[in-house]
């Protein structure tokens, strides 16, 4: 074998090692940002813990890193998309970034919304002592169809099952975990906006629980979610639909804790709409298949 066909081949030991910079450099700051999460959600739930009779300085202090917290669950589904796209573009991919990056997902869009919902609702004081004993299951059974997701994604773009056939990379089977978690940190985002102390807060984030079983059955259905890695950024655009996406942004930007969970529910419901609508082709091209068969089945009698 030729060196330059070592080098293509992702097999090669040297090859499927490779630490580019850029790229890892991107996965590396998605790490860093679920970590920091994580760090946030722990202090403040023991804030709330620690004052029995919790002032209203200490609920603010606590929203405020469960804000925190939702910003750089966010920041790093930036991280995340930048990733894979630098590497793309660079022509620098390699089995060691691609397992890098679940790894740094499981932490970022896995271990932090599940703490972060485990410590706001899931574990409340006060009139909803129940949740006490199931509370847990529900956020660690996200965290591990978090990490299943994770796991079938590398072992269905794994360059050993394309080696013969080049299968289609437009589309993602099952939910994405960036998005799973965007949903779920948009919705506490949004939470944290409308509670004005923190038993309303536990009263209106009654929500989560049923979001993060939404989102963990999506993760590891078949239902197929567009990857946008296709979209050229280059493509040339009419100045009104320019100024129109402009002044979109905008509002979003204005109205962000509200826009950025519905964009993300819109991006969920997209899915399972066009999933639905497949399927209804399905069985009505069964359907018009099942008549011809029957018709010329006839016409020979």
């Amino acid at each position: 074998m030729s060196d330059i066909e070592q080098r293509d081949n992702p097999y090669n030991v040297t090859q499927a090692s490779r630490i580019y910079f850029l790229p890892n450099l991107m996965t590396a700051g998605n790490l860093f940002c679920g970590f920091v999460s994580v760090i946030k959600c722990i202090q403040a739930r023991l804030l709330l813990d620690l004052g029995e009779y919790a002032t209203i300085h200490i609920q603010q202090t606590s929203i405020q890193l469960y804000t925190q917290a939702v910003w750089l669950i966010l920041a790093a589904v930036v991280f995340d998309s930048l990733d894979g796209r630098l590497a793309r573009m660079g022509g620098r991919t390699s089995l060691f970034g691609a397992e890098f990056d679940s790894l740094a997902d499981v932490v970022s869009f896995g271990m932090a919304p599940a703490l972060m919902v485990f410590f706001l609702i899931l574990t409340p004081r006060g009139e909803y002592q129940w949740f006490r004993e199931f509370g847990w299951l529900i956020a660690f059974v996200y965290l591990l169809c978090g990490a299943v997701r994770l796991a079938r994604f590398n072992v269905i773009t794994n360059p050993l099952l394309h080696r013969v056939v080049a299968e289609s990379n437009k589309d993602f089977v099952g939910l994405p975990i960036p998005a799973a978690a965007g949903t779920v940190a948009t919705l506490v985002l949004l939470l944290l906006n409308m509670a004005a102390n923190a038993r309303e807060l536990r009263q209106l984030t009654l929500a989560l629980p049923l979001i993060l079983i939404l989102v963990s059955f999506l993760m590891v259905s078949t239902v197929p979610y567009p990857s946008f890695k296709q979209v050229n950024w280059e493509t040339k655009t009419r100045f009104r639909t320019f100024v129109g996406l402009f002044i979109l942004v905008v509002i979003i930007w204005k109205l962000q804790e509200i826009a950025f969970f519905f964009l993300f529910l819109a991006y969920i419901f997209y899915g399972l709409f066009s999933h639905y609508q497949r399927g209804v082709r399905h069985i009505q091209m069964s359907t018009l298949r099942r008549k011809v068969v029957k018709m010329k089945q006839e016409d020979s009698e």
